[in-house]
């Protein structure tokens, strides 16, 4: 089972918003040195929408080859194109990675039962642990616990990434599915409630930029010791905030750039942070203790 800290990597970009991948390589390097425990490279965070085919697979290569097993890798294969999506998956696969990571389709609206033909194809055709990334925000569908558990007999399909900020869902899931469907938490200011409430983990954007602190959470709460837990996440709120001021990556991208792991470009249509936005993720940095 896939727990504790994982990164939804940014994509490291060059002034002229070409990819980096020495970039990417360095930083898949030090996520791992700072403890992370699984990397999720090409997901929203990565700017998979704005990635060419080649680029999204390049990146899975890359964060696979210097992963080198130390921790997992689940590579983003969502697209609104069940064939599409099934290619990446495949393609996932083909490089390494240990599960995909694959959202509800955008834009289409499907109803729930072309969410469950949808997620069984990938599963089926790809032959790949899926990870289903369940984000209404973004989505507009939302896919039910009751979906989500017929979907969940399949052997293939092994949890959900839920970024519904619905504290009772990891509940209802437990429930519906059993304690052995991987819950993770796709919200970094709920992500210590959201283990409470059954979950095993969290893919987090704001590890990008705080790794070790965020690992150190959750090894607290898995040793027991609610209190330290609790202690870092209170100490990280500043940063979730600053982190969704604008829509992500934006600010955590800046504030990577702040670390000098990469420019702050995002590609469009991403604008680039307003100055009253940066100041506030530099400050909740330094409040953090990552700048001085």
């Amino acid at each position: 089972m896939f727990k504790g800290s994982f990164v939804a990597t940014i994509t490291p970009m060059r002034a002229d918003g070409a990819v980096d991948e020495d970039a990417l390589a360095r930083f898949v390097d030090w996520q791992i040195n700072e403890g992370t425990n699984g990397l999720v490279p090409v997901g929203t965070t990565g700017e998979s929408p704005t990635l060419s085919h080649d680029e999204h697979k390049r990146v899975v290569e890359i964060t696979v080859a210097v992963a080198k097993g130390r921790v997992p890798v689940i590579a983003g294969a969502g697209s609104n194109s069940t064939a599409e999506a099934v290619d990446l998956a495949r393609h996932a696969k083909k490089a390494g990675a240990d599960a995909v990571l694959v959202v509800t389709p955008y834009y289409n609206k499907p109803t729930q039962e072309g969410l469950f033909l949808h997620f069984s194809a990938i599963a089926d055709q790809a032959d790949i642990p899926v990870i289903i990334y369940n984000i209404p925000g973004r989505s507009v569908v939302d896919m039910s616990v009751e979906t989500m558990a017929r979907l969940a007999r399949n052997k293939n399909i092994v949890g959900v990434k839920d970024a519904t900020a619905n504290l009772t869902r990891p509940q209802h899931t437990t429930r519906a599915i059993g304690p052995d469907f991987c819950q993770l938490s796709g919200e970094d200011h709920t992500a210590l409630p959201f283990l409470a409430s059954g979950g095993h983990g969290c893919i987090s954007v704001t590890a990008n930029i705080a790794p070790r602190l965020i690992a150190q959470m959750h090894t607290a709460w898995a040793e027991g010791r609610l209190a330290d837990a609790m202690a870092i996440q209170a100490r990280l709120v500043p940063l979730h905030d600053a982190m969704f001021m604008e829509t992500n990556p934006g600010p955590v991208k800046y504030a990577a750039s702040l670390l000098g792991h990469t420019s702050e470009v995002c590609r469009l249509p991403l604008a680039p942070c307003a100055e009253a936005t940066k100041a506030k993720v530099r400050a909740a940095m330094a409040e953090v203790g990552l700048l001085n």
